[in-house]
């Protein structure tokens, strides 16, 4: 007994300290879109974290059956539509909203393993996709059914990850852990270059967090972007240590502390505390969350 406590507390801490680097990246993601498009945020956050993870490849021989080239493409593109997103909405609205729209993707996931993978949902579960829902409803306070951009993208965000860790279920069958993250950084990496060499050609206001012109950085902010790819990194080792330590429900529900660090972070960075109802929103989506990740 004493063993699988001690376990379940280090699966715990390392899950404490992914979501307090998850949310000092959001944070080097919110000063250095001041200064460039948050395409531009994505491209250099999975370009210099696909350098480290192809590093590990040296070390550690690939071993794989393969054999899904178009669903490895279909998690890549998703999850880049996602962090495209997310890092947008990090831009636009406080560091703390913007992570608990993130934070929906578990239970969006249940539902999509629901629909493509045919995994049952009981009562307890279908309560807590409502309560996660009714927490959006909430923090988005939508003037009749008219929605802001932001919220937009925001539940785009949640969805678009979703699909992502959806299909990872698929792949993990077929692929090396690695190449499934490799193929996600290096089209995060390729098409954001991609859109910022389109946005010369054309200009598409309504699609600004996807195309944008591309703005050479200066001075403090190359430093940002080192902290921006090396914390980012860190939080992925230490999300994957505290998974390989503890219950997978333990550590997703530990894993919303991230909106309780945002919440801190973002305020030092100037954000505004959430509101009453936008807090009750928050609490809804974390237990929503918590109940589907314990499930």
């Amino acid at each position: 007994m004493k063993k699988i406590i001690k376990n379940i507390d280090k699966g715990v801490l390392f899950m404490l300290l992914a979501s307090l680097f998850f949310a000092i990246v959001g944070a080097f993601a919110k000063i250095l879109s001041r200064q460039m498009p948050s395409v531009e945020v994505v491209f250099f956050r999975n370009i210099i974290s696909l350098v480290f993870v192809v590093s590990t490849i040296y070390k550690y021989p690939i071993k794989q059956s393969g054999g899904k080239p178009w669903l490895l493409f279909f998690r890549g593109f998703m999850g880049l539509l996602g962090v495209l997103a997310f890092f947008y909405n990090i831009a636009h609205i406080t560091l703390a909203d913007a992570m608990t729209f993130s934070r929906t993707s578990p239970i969006w996931t249940a539902i999509f393993a629901y629909i493509f993978l045919d995994e049952k949902i009981n009562k307890r579960g279908w309560i807590a996709v409502f309560i996660g829902f009714l927490g959006v409803v909430l923090i988005m306070k939508p003037n009749g059914l008219s929605f802001s951009k932001t919220d937009i993208i925001g539940i785009f965000s949640g969805v678009a990850a979703a699909l992502a860790y959806t299909s990872v279920r698929e792949l993990r069958k077929y692929y090396d852990t690695r190449i499934i993250v490799i193929s996600f950084m290096a089209m995060g990496s390729l098409f954001p270059a991609l859109f910022m060499w389109i946005s010369d050609y054309y200009k598409l206001p309504s699609l600004d967090f996807i195309i944008a012109p591309f703005v050479l950085p200066s001075g403090i902010s190359w430093l940002y972007i080192v902290g921006l790819g090396a914390f980012a990194a860190l939080a992925q080792i230490y999300m994957t240590k505290a998974y390989g330590e503890t219950k997978a429900g333990i550590v997703g529900a530990s894993s919303y502390a991230v909106i309780l660090f945002s919440i801190f972070v973002g305020v030092s960075l100037g954000d505004s505390l959430p509101d009453m109802i936008g807090f009750f929103g928050i609490i809804l989506v974390v237990l929503g969350g918590v109940l589907v990740a314990i499930k």
